[in-house]
């Protein structure tokens, strides 16, 4: 059976979804995926889920790494898969050269609620150096920014 190569976009979460981050990637590139098999975690400024991979197939290049927001239709990840259900995604362009799937996150990701606490309670999350980060994928949380004010605070 011949194989083709599919851009995987990141999900629609809805009109008021604009982008969504990833929180962890369980896959590498080179490693074979089953259709259904999870993936990966994606969050919205609403909540975190479980990425499927959409085919079987050998994912060949992974587009975003932990701590990376992409906005929703972006592509993802590449796949080489035979699943002719999935043509409409062939890709276009060929296979994009990717970052490495398990390079560093950047030095302080907040979650979107996170973002939020901190700026009500008049803080900057850019200039909060020094907080402790216990949410998905070593991410700042809202319970995070929570501690981290009640304990400045006294």
């Amino acid at each position: 059976m011949d194989t083709f190569l599919i851009d995987v976009p990141m999900p629609s979460m809805g009109a008021t979804v604009n982008e969504l981050t990833v929180v962890s990637l369980k896959i590498q590139p080179g490693a074979r995926v089953a259709k259904g098999e999870k993936i990966g975690e994606l969050e919205s400024d609403k909540s975190v889920f479980e990425f499927e991979s959409p085919c079987d197939g050998t994912v060949l290049a992974i587009l975003a790494k932990p701590g990376d927001a992409r906005p929703s239709g972006s592509v993802f990840l590449q796949i080489e898969t035979s699943d002719a259900t999935l043509v409409h995604l062939k890709s276009k362009s060929g296979l994009v050269a990717a970052p490495s799937a398990h390079a560093p996150a950047k030095a302080a990701v907040w979650t979107p609620r996170a973002t939020k606490l901190a700026q009500e309670a008049g803080l900057d999350p850019a200039g909060i150096t020094n907080i402790e980060a216990t949410g998905p994928g070593g991410r700042v949380s809202g319970d995070d920014v929570t501690r981290y004010v009640e304990k400045h605070r006294k």
